[in-house]
């Protein structure tokens, strides 16, 4: 599935994580986790940023000055009203390019959405954008080989992709990184997080 298809795809449900039926404490202790590893302040990112603003909401109360960007039109409609004063960037992570570095960058279930043949560029990229000492999270799936697939959610078809563990440790490796952190964490479920910092 092309990137455009699954955000028109989102469209559909975007207020789904607006709503009572969203746990809206979903990746936030693993967020304050990686945040312990974190720079206190500077610019920060939520990639896939979705519409519940919970992410960006923490990153704020952290002191960050914030970013969001998604491909979901309704998605960002979402959170510009929930966040009408920050920036948001309506494109593909795949062809977009950041303007600066960050000192903390969330891809939370969002990168898992990228084609798989995309997917080891997209997230160089963003540990290219990560200053000194910056830190990462993003969500993958918890598997030793890469694959994907698609999944009905809500009613709609949703791609999935993953890179598999080792290959995502070489990339962290390569990107002069290192992993502060990676655990399943809905175990049995393969839901994998990684928290990772930017090396001198």
């Amino acid at each position: 599935m092309n990137p455009i298809q699954q955000a028109l795809n989102y469209d559909k449900i975007a207020e789904h994580w607006c709503s009572d039926r969203f746990n809206s404490e979903n990746g936030i202790s693993q967020h304050e986790r990686a945040l312990n590893f974190a720079p206190k302040g500077g610019k920060a990112i939520d990639i896939g940023c979705g519409s519940s603003g919970r992410i960006i909401d923490l990153l704020l109360k952290h002191g960050y000055d914030v970013e969001g960007l998604d491909l979901s039109s309704e998605m960002l409609r979402l959170a510009r009203i929930r966040h009408p004063d920050l920036i948001f960037h309506h494109a593909d992570i795949c062809n977009w390019h950041p303007f600066g570095k960050y000192s903390f960058i969330s891809a939370w279930d969002s990168i898992w959405h990228v084609p798989l043949e995309c997917q080891a560029s997209v997230i160089s990229k963003l540990l290219e954008h990560l200053e000194v000492n910056g830190v990462i999270i993003f969500t993958s799936g918890a598997v030793e080989e890469k694959g994907d697939g698609s999944n009905l959610f809500l009613g709609q078809e949703l791609y999935h992709a993953a890179l598999g563990i080792p290959a995502i440790l070489k990339l962290l490796e390569s990107n002069n990184c290192v992993c502060r952190h990676l655990e399943n964490d809905d175990f049995p479920d393969k839901h994998l997080y990684v928290v990772a910092q930017k090396s001198a």
